[in-house]
């Protein structure tokens, strides 16, 4: 494990919470691991970046972040449904320095209970992204969103994502995002996600959900695709990374699936981390 990963990491101080139980799950599960943290924001309070340097400093984790320059996304439409976040991991080509040739980018409703390695290790043939589709049992939304967005491939989610950064600067263009806002804006529904497959799904290498994005909600599902093979068990050792996808978040009172009681714990860790600081 002598090379670093790098993580990239893109959202507001409302998300700060769970990025640190993230990040917590990311220190226990790859405890010989050297990583480096990018996180790009907007206006993150320096207060509360130091609360995190702190904590990443504890776990000898190196910790960079990046704020958004203001005229980057001067052009950009940025309505109540297209937040300047949701632009920020696709732009990360030009954010982060360019000896950055490699970096995993995790959501923060996830948990990371295995070893990341695997991911970073993972081969895109080329390609410039790996990400998973939730395809479901039957695939029924990977021909709905074919036809809304005019594709031929799986629909990818952006939530977890192994990005050649070599090739994102090559291939990704703001201009081309902001065009496909302006002229399909009423027709994207997850506006990140759509645009991420619309214009860039032909350069993604499809990785396996149930090892690298498993969708919480859906473990009945991988189970029966599996013919009972992908069972609690299965998932503690091969699972790598779980994403808490749609709501209640796991950190909500009013979440209460299989999965919660796992994000709990991890929860507590970070408390007991966090009173070793204090």
């Amino acid at each position: 494990m002598a090379e670093t990963i790098d993580i990239l990491i893109t959202l507001d101080e409302n998300y700060l919470e769970p990025l640190h139980i993230m990040l917590t799950s990311l220190h226990v599960n790859n405890p010989a691991q050297d990583f480096t943290i990018w996180l790009i924001h907007e206006r993150i309070p320096d207060s509360k970046l130091q609360q995190l340097n702190r904590l990443l400093a504890q776990w000898k984790m190196t910790f960079h972040e990046i704020k958004v320059p203001m005229e980057l996304f001067s052009n950009a439409p940025t309505v109540e449904r297209y937040p300047k976040e949701m632009y920020f991991r696709l732009a990360s080509g030009k954010l982060l320095p360019n000896t950055v040739k490699k970096v995993v980018y995790l959501d923060p409703d996830t948990l990371i209970i295995n070893p990341l390695n695997s991911l970073w290790d993972f081969d895109l043939n080329g390609n410039m992204l790996g990400a998973a589709t939730h395809a479901g049992l039957t695939n029924l939304t990977e021909g709905f969103n074919n036809i809304r967005l005019g594709t031929d491939h799986g629909y990818y989610n952006s939530g977890v994502m192994l990005m050649d950064m070599e090739k994102v600067r090559e291939i990704v263009q703001l201009e081309d995002i902001f065009k496909t806002i302006h002229e399909f804006g009423d027709y994207l529904l997850l506006p990140d996600q759509d645009i991420l497959n619309f214009l860039y799904g032909k350069y993604i290498k499809e990785i396996p959900e149930e090892i690298w994005n498993y969708d919480t909600r859906k473990s009945n599902v991988y189970l029966t695709k599996s013919l009972g093979k992908h069972n609690s068990h299965w998932v503690a050792k091969n699972t790598v990374v779980l994403h808490y996808c749609g709501k209640p978040k796991p950190w909500d009172e009013k979440s209460n699936n299989r999965f919660t009681l796992l994000y709990a714990h991890y929860q507590q860790l970070l408390k007991r981390y966090n009173d070793l600081l204090s």
